[in-house]
């Protein structure tokens, strides 16, 4: 029988290696950058600049399965909306270097050097040994905020009307940290890492981004009656850091009762930005993409101080991969998210008014909407709303 001194022991072992450099303490290193940067300089902004022929270069992840087909019809529209954007294509087929699974350099320098990508859905081999390759992105880019807005679309009818919730969670702790071993044969441990430096940072960032957005309330989604310390400590920074913007109204609600309440009428979500540890969002703005249609329609940006990445956060599909049957609205989006990063919303709200004309007239939309049409027929479809 094991003694609660050899089940708590490794807990301590792996917490007091988290004191000297550790691939997965990411939020750690954090510290040092938010006692000596300004508040006004914490938000993450584009610091990209246009080359000389007038064309911002945005790095460009195609990935797995159907990611080079939804890929083709994002730039063909882009061209033909004259987005001033020229794509840097990579390849981030990952390989094990001293045990890690790592990026290859020449992708994470085209990202540094361009300070924002585009990426199609990436393939995970389950049960390979294979870090996720999403997590390895955030990782390496120390992408600490991923931000899920999920918006009802006009004249595409589901279950529930006029949603409009953001998401936005903590991306590089919690559950999430990759700390886990096995302490006897059956018995695994695995650490939810929460620090003060990484919430306080992605705290702050929801109050900026709410202002940004002209959202007056700021919610922190947490289950601190249970765990009591992780998620307290989280739910307590949430309450200092609000006491910054008093312009916005803080409040804080269990993890329970927001998924309850949501799928009960998430009308009074309009109005504020949730935001909440890594497991909580993962689950959470998946939730709330369903309420809208699913993930097809749903975009994501992962965003860091120096690099952002934007993302469909659907699955690479690779069954219908090559067919001309995928969707390619979720990558669009988020291509359109990346657009109001770097500032050019009017190619923006362009492409964006076409794409919803498209899709409320149903006539040209792709079999997982209900529709028959192919994925370049619904691209050509979307030129033609331009």
């Amino acid at each position: 029988m094991l003694s609660t001194r050899s089940l708590h022991a490794p807990a301590r072992q792996c917490l007091r290696q988290l004191k000297t450099p550790h691939r997965f303490a990411p939020a750690c290193q954090q510290a040092r950058y938010l006692q000596t940067t300004p508040e006004s300089e914490k938000i993450a902004r584009f610091k990209g600049t246009k080359g000389s022929d007038g064309k911002y270069t945005v790095t460009l992840i195609e990935g797995d399965g159907i990611g080079p087909e939804i890929s083709k019809s994002v730039k063909e529209i882009f061209a033909a909306a004259g987005a001033p954007i020229k794509w840097e294509p990579v390849d981030v087929t990952p390989t094990l270097k001293d045990g890690r699974t790592v990026i290859p350099d020449d992708a994470i320098a085209s990202v540094t050097r361009n300070y924002v990508a585009l990426k199609g859905p990436l393939a995970t081999p389950i049960g390979k040994g294979h870090v996720s390759l999403n997590l390895t992105l955030r990782r390496t880019f120390n992408l600490f905020a991923n931000v899920r807005p999920c918006k009802s679309i006009v004249g595409f009818k589901t279950p529930y009307d006029n949603v409009n919730t953001v998401l936005i969670r903590e991306n590089t702790e919690g559950e999430y940290s990759g700390i886990e071993h096995v302490v006897v044969d059956g018995v695994v441990q695995s650490i939810k890492l929460i620090t003060r430096e990484a919430s306080e940072r992605v705290l702050r960032f929801a109050f900026q981004y709410a202002r940004e957005v002209g959202r007056s309330k700021v919610r922190a989604v947490h289950k601190a009656t249970i765990m009591k310390m992780s998620d307290g400590l989280f739910l307590s920074t949430a309450r200092n850091v609000a006491k910054e913007y008093p312009d916005i109204e803080f409040d804080a609600e269990l993890l329970d009762n927001t998924c309850l309440k949501m799928v009960t009428d998430p009308t009074p979500y309009n109005d504020k930005v949730l935001v909440m540890p890594n497991l909580y969002g993962d689950i959470l703005s998946d939730m709330c993409a369903g309420l809208i249609g699913g993930l097809g329609l749903t975009p994501s940006g992962n965003i860091g101080d120096e690099c952002s990445i934007f993302e469909a956060v659907h699955g690479s599909a690779p069954d219908i991969a090559g067919k001309a049957l995928a969707n390619p609205t979720a990558l669009l989006l988020s291509s359109i998210m990346m657009l109001q990063h770097m500032g050019l919303n009017s190619y923006a709200d362009r492409i964006q008014a076409a794409i919803f004309k498209v899709l409320a007239e149903g006539k040209t939309i792709t079999g997982d909407l209900g529709g028959k049409a192919k994925t370049h027929e619904y691209a050509n479809a979307v030129i033609k709303a331009l």
